[in-house]
C-alpha cells in the first residue's frame, strides 16, 4: 500500500495506515490506537508522520538547544531503585552532600560558558527538612543569576512527607525561596507494577502526577518524561502517555517531553538487554503523534548518542536538549555522551535547520 501524505508517497504497514492519517487529520489517538502503533514495526511511517507533526507545531524552520549543567547535590537515597547506579547509602564512603563553595563554583562556571539554567536534583536524603533547601534556593538567588530547575516529584513528595506538610504548602515555600521550575525526573514508568517492581520505596505513580498538578497549580511549570525499556509493557508505555496527556489537559503545565532508554549498567538490572536506536526513535515518534498538547519533544541525545540524537530531529523532536556541561547519573550506568555546543549546532544545521538557544520556556535567546 502506497498512500499519499502531505504530498508524499511511502510506503507503509496497512495495519497503521488508517491510524496515521487519523492522526494526521488531526483527530486525538486513543488507548487502542497508540497500542498498535507500538506493536508496529514501521518505523519509517511512523517517523515520517511524527515529522509532519513536528512541522506543523514548529514551521519556523529552526531547532533550539539550552546551556545547562546538572548538579546533583547528594548522592544520600534510602529508596534503592533497582534501575539506579547513582544512589549511596550514609555510611557509603562516596556518600556525599555538595557544600556551597563547590556548588557555586559549578554554577560561576556555568554562567561563564553562557549558561542559563542549572538542573538541582539528588538522592531522597533522609534527614534533611525543607528549611534546608529553603536556605539552599535563597542562597543561590542571592549570588547567581540563574533558572533553577530543581527537584524532581520524587523528591518533592519525599519533602512533604517527611516535613509532615501538604504539597501545596511545601511547593509554595519553595517557589517563594526561588525554585523556577520542576523537572519530569522520576516518572519512569507511570504505573504501579513497574513502578512496584524497580522502585516499590518510591512515589507511586498518582503520588507522581499529583506532585506535578499541584505544582502547576501554584505556577512551576515542568518537563515530563518517560523512562522505557525495562519491565514494562507497550500497553504500560501507552497507560503512562495517556496520564501525561491527561493532566495536560488539566493543568497546561508541561513544557516538553522527554523520553530515553533504560541504561543497564551496573544497575541491579544489568541483566535486562538494553532498549536499542530502534525502540528509541519508535517510542519518540508515536509518543509525539499521541500527546497532541505538549508542544516540545527533546532528543535524548545523552543516552542514545549525537547520531541518533541528530535523527531523532527527523523523528518528533524539535529540541536537542540542554549542552550537559555535567552529567553524573546516567554516566553511572555506563552511558557518556558528550557534545559541545559547536556541535550542538552542527548537528542541527547539517539538517537543514538553524540552530536557536533558549530559555526554560523556550523562549528564543538568540
Amino acid at each position: 500500500m502506497t498512500p499519499l501524505v502531505e504530498g508524499q508517497k511511502i510506503r507503509m504497514d496497512t495495519t497503521v495506515q488508517h491510524i496515521l492519517e487519523k492522526v494526521l487529520s488531526g483527530e486525538r489517538l486513543d488507548f487502542d490506537d497508540a497500542l498498535t502503533l507500538f506493536k508496529s514495526n514501521d518505523l519509517l511511517a511512523l517517523g515520517h508522520a511524527a515529522d509532519i507533526i513536528r512541522k506543523r507545531k514548529h514551521p519556523e524552520g529552526y531547532i533550539t538547544y539550552i546551556v545547562d549543567r546538572n548538579i546533583n547535590y547528594t548522592n544520600w537515597c534510602y529508596v534503592d531503585c533497582d534501575f539506579c547506579a547513582f544512589y549511596r547509602h550514609r555510611k557509603d564512603p562516596d556518600a556525599y552532600v555538595m557544600e556551597r563553595e563547590e556548588l557555586g563554583q559549578k554554577i560561576q562556571e556555568t554562567l561563564d560558558l553562557g549558561g542559563e539554567l542549572i538542573l538541582m536534583q539528588g538522592g531522597l536524603h533522609p534527614k534533611l527538612k525543607l528549611e534546608w533547601y529553603e536556605d539552599l534556593l535563597r542562597w543561590i538567588k542571592a549570588n547567581y543569576e540563574i533558572h533553577i530547575h530543581g527537584f524532581s516529584p520524587p523528591e518533592l513528595d519525599w519533602f512533604a512527607k517527611i516535613n509532615r506538610m501538604s504539597l501545596r504548602e511545601m511547593l509554595i515555600r519553595l517557589r517563594d525561596a526561588g525554585l523556577d521550575s520542576i523537572p519530569g525526573g522520576g516518572a519512569e514508568i507511570l504505573t504501579d507494577h513497574a513502578r512496584n517492581i524497580i522502585s516499590p520505596k518510591k512515589c507511586t505513580a498518582d503520588e507522581w502526577l499529583e506532585v506535578m498538578r499541584q505544582g502547576h497549580l501554584v505556577g512551576l511549570k515542568s518537563s515530563a518524561t518517560m523512562m522505557y525499556g525495562h519491565v514494562e509493557s507497550y500497553a504500560e508505555r501507552v497507560e503512562h502517555l495517556m496520564r501525561l496527556r491527561d493532566l495536560q489537559d488539566e493543568t497546561g503545565g508541561f513544557t516538553a517531553f522527554i523520553c530515553w532508554s533504560f541504561q543497564p549498567s551496573n544497575t541491579e538490572l544489568a541483566h535486562l538487554p538494553p532498549a536499542g536506536s530502534f525502540e528509541y526513535l519508535k517510542t519518540l515518534a508515536i509518543s509525539r503523534l499521541f500527546l497532541d498538547n505538549i508542544n516540545n519533544f527533546q532528543s535524548s541525545w545523552v543516552t542514545q548518542g549525537p547520531k541518533i540524537g541528530q535523527l531523532s530531529l527527523k523523528f518528533g523532536a524539535n529540541d536537542m536538549g540542554g549542552t550537559m556541561i555535567e552529567e553524573n547519573v546516567v554516566s553511572k550506568a555506563g552511558t557518556v555522551y558528550c557534545m559541545p555546543i559547536d556541535e550542538i549546532e552542527r548537528t542541527i544545521t547539517e539538517l537543514g535547520y538553524i540552530p536557536k538557544r533558549r530559555n526554560f520556556f523556550y523562549d528564543i535567546l538568540n
